[in-house]
């Protein structure tokens, strides 16, 4: 008998790109991105997205980047250039299939998000998290950050309760 492939994280693609956003639409019903903000993200920093890779296809993504301070981009919309002296490294989304969720892949990808930060020599991580996920978040040491008053609209752009939470990297 022929074991099975292993479920692995690997390097995303500009092939993965339409089963990401199938699986991201399939995912996040509530927070709707187009084609070009995935196609965006890989071209600006390839070294932050991943793809959680199957037998059967995808099973999950990271898309990451490097980035500088608390303002954050709103949901759905293009990146501005990329910092030049960023401050952390920042989780655009970290998304799991039902089947692949529970079996410590999301600790993977932070690892792989934590590597990505440590290359650029960058001691936090930052991300929105929505309200469904907050417990989550919570659960991997990440705390909410103090905003500036303008942070809060683009928060809502999520829903009305996402907050940005940041960590200091691992040890």
């Amino acid at each position: 008998m022929t074991p099975l492939a292993p479920i692995i994280w690997r390097a995303m693609t500009p092939d993965d790109l339409d089963a990401t956003q199938d699986l991201a639409a399939h995912i996040h019903t509530d927070y709707p991105e187009s084609h070009e903000v995935f196609t965006q993200r890989l071209t600006v920093a390839p070294e932050g997205c991943h793809v959680l890779a199957s037998p059967n296809g995808l099973e999950g993504y990271m898309i990451s980047h490097p980035w500088q301070g608390t303002i954050t981009p709103a949901l759905n919309t293009l990146l501005p250039p990329l910092p030049a002296h960023p401050d952390r490294w920042y989780i655009h989304d970290l998304a799991l299939s039902e089947a692949a969720r529970g079996q410590g892949f999301a600790q993977q990808a932070i690892t792989l998000a934590e590597q990505a930060a440590r290359a650029r020599k960058l001691a936090r991580l930052t991300l929105v998290s929505t309200r469904h996920a907050l417990r989550f978040w919570y659960k991997q040491g990440f705390e909410p950050e103090t905003i500036p008053p303008a942070e809060h609209t683009i928060l809502a752009s999520y829903d009305p309760e996402a907050q940005l939470l940041s960590r200091a990297l691992s040890p």
